[in-house]
């Protein structure tokens, strides 16, 4: 954070709404996925960590943390970043000077929140202060005006964690996804299923 100057961050900060929205085709997202597999197996290979094309040191840091907090490991899958899902980011902000001033501008209003609030940047803060920021910044409806900045570019940032893991095998699994299966015999949605969704199972 040392070497982006005062003024370079309060312009990335200001900047981070209007180019809020991470845009992408389904092409460029499944060369992006090509991309970072490839990253990624060359750095197991060599046995070295994986060095990001656009992501400073720091804000790749805080990536991993914030995909981690969206998705983490649990008993059905591993986690965001188990799923490639920063390296994935790095790729998708090549060559599109929009997202990167939106990432980099969100990336920058979390940190200035956490020193507002805590006097360290998020990588830093606890478990607790870095689910806190984010509970506060999660619901649009909700969130305080204040924190529009914030509620955009977690919105967006959001999408695109989710959209990087549920398009990898991983996510894939996750979902349980079976592809085009033949079924010999068609009977219907599970009766839970329909009144879960708040409907009346057929008689």
């Amino acid at each position: 954070m040392n070497d982006i100057d005062r003024r370079t961050w309060l312009k990335l900060i200001s900047s981070a709404p209007v180019a809020a929205g991470f845009m992408w085709t389904d092409v460029e997202a499944q060369q992006a996925h090509q991309h970072a597999q490839a990253a990624r197996t060359a750095a197991q290979k060599a046995s070295t960590p994986f060095k990001p094309k656009f992501f400073t040191a720091h804000e790749y840091a805080t990536v991993r943390v914030l995909v981690d907090l969206i998705i983490p490991k649990d008993e059905r899958s591993g986690s965001a970043t188990d799923a490639g899902v920063p390296e994935f980011m790095d790729f998708m902000m090549a060559d599109q000077p929009g997202r990167q001033t939106a990432m980099r501008g969100g990336l920058a209003w979390i940190d200035r929140a956490c020193l507002d609030r805590h006097d360290k940047p998020f990588t830093a803060c606890t478990a607790a202060e870095q689910t806190a920021l984010l509970d506060d910044i999660s619901w649009p409806q909700r969130g305080a005006r204040e924190l529009s900045h914030g509620i955009n570019f977690f919105s967006s940032f959001r999408d695109l964690t989710a959209s990087g893991f549920w398009t990898t095998k991983m996510g894939i699994d996750d979902l349980h996804y079976m592809g085009n299966v033949a079924v010999a015999e068609w009977k219907g949605c599970p009766e839970e299923v329909v009144r879960k969704l708040g409907l009346t199972p057929n008689a």
